[in-house]
C-alpha cells in the first residue's frame, strides 16, 4: 500500500476520456432527445420523457452495446428491428457533435500542460468514435498521447496497456497518475500498473477497492498539483 510520502508530483498524467474529460451521460441524454425528434413519426405513440428515460436507462452509462440498447427498446416498445437499426446508426453518426467536456476540463489541462506536465488518455473504444470525441472536444492540441484500445490491442484495466503508455511518455510508473471514472476499469486497472490512481467520484459507482485519491473534477487536480 502507497503511503502518504509516496504521493508526489507527477511528470505525467493520463486520463480516461469517457465520464472523465466529457460528460458522457449528459451528452447520451441530448442525443436520445434529438433521436425522439427525429424519428418522430415512428415513435410518437411513445411518450417523450417514457422513451428518453428507458433509452438512458437501458444504455448504463455506455456499459451496454448500442446493437443492444435499440434492439432491448425496440422489443420492449413494439417497433420494428429496422427501426432499431435506424436508431443505432444515428447514434454512430451523430454522437460526436454532441460530446461536452465537462466544464473545468479545458482550463485545467491548459494549467497543467503550461506547468510542465505531459498529458495523456488511455481510453477503451474504437478508433474512429475516441478520435472524433477527442476532435470535437478540442482536446487534441492539449496532449502529448492517446492510447486507443481498438488500436493498441489492449483494453483497460489490462496493466499492459498502461505500462505501454509510460513508454511512450519515457516515465516510471511511480511518476505518473491515472485519472478516471470507473473504479476497475480505471483506479484497479492504473493501480495494478503502478500509476498513482486518481478516482473521478461518480455517484453511481461504488468507491474504489485499491488505495486512490478522490476528486470532484479537474480544477481539484490542478489544486492538488499546482
Amino acid at each position: 500500500m502507497r503511503t502518504q510520502a509516496e504521493w508526489f508530483k507527477p511528470k505525467a498524467i493520463l486520463f480516461d476520456l469517457d465520464g472523465t474529460l466529457f460528460d458522457r451521460d449528459a451528452s447520451f441524454l441530448e442525443l436520445v432527445q434529438e433521436q425522439y425528434q427525429c424519428f418522430g413519426s415512428a415513435l410518437a405513440h411513445i411518450p417523450r420523457e417514457i422513451y428518453v428515460q428507458r433509452a438512458v436507462e437501458l444504455d448504463a452509462h455506455g456499459y451496454v452495446d448500442r446493437q443492444v440498447v435499440y434492439g432491448d427498446l425496440a422489443r420492449e416498445f413494439g417497433l420494428p428491428e429496422t427501426l432499431a437499426e435506424h436508431l443505432a446508426g444515428h447514434f454512430w453518426e451523430a454522437y460526436h457533435s454532441f460530446c461536452r467536456c465537462f466544464p473545468e476540463v479545458p482550463s485545467a489541462l491548459a494549467s497543467l500542460r503550461a506547468n510542465g506536465m505531459k498529458l495523456g488518455i488511455i481510453t477503451n473504444g474504437s478508433v474512429r468514435m475516441q478520435e472524433r470525441k477527442i476532435r470535437q472536444l478540442g482536446l487534441a492540441e492539449l496532449l502529448d498521447e492517446v492510447l486507443i484500445s481498438e488500436r493498441e490491442g489492449l483494453r483497460k484495466p489490462d496493466p499492459q496497456i498502461f505500462e505501454r503508455a509510460l513508454e511512450k511518455f519515457c516515465v516510471a510508473a511511480n511518476e505518473a497518475w491515472y485519472v478516471g471514472d470507473h473504479p476497475i476499469i480505471d483506479v484497479r486497472g492504473a493501480f495494478d500498473a503502478g500509476l498513482t490512481p486518481v478516482w473521478r467520484y461518480t455517484p453511481y459507482w461504488p468507491p474504489p477497492d485499491v488505495p486512490s485519491r478522490e476528486i470532484r473534477g479537474l480544477d481539484e487536480l490542478v489544486r492538488i498539483l499546482l
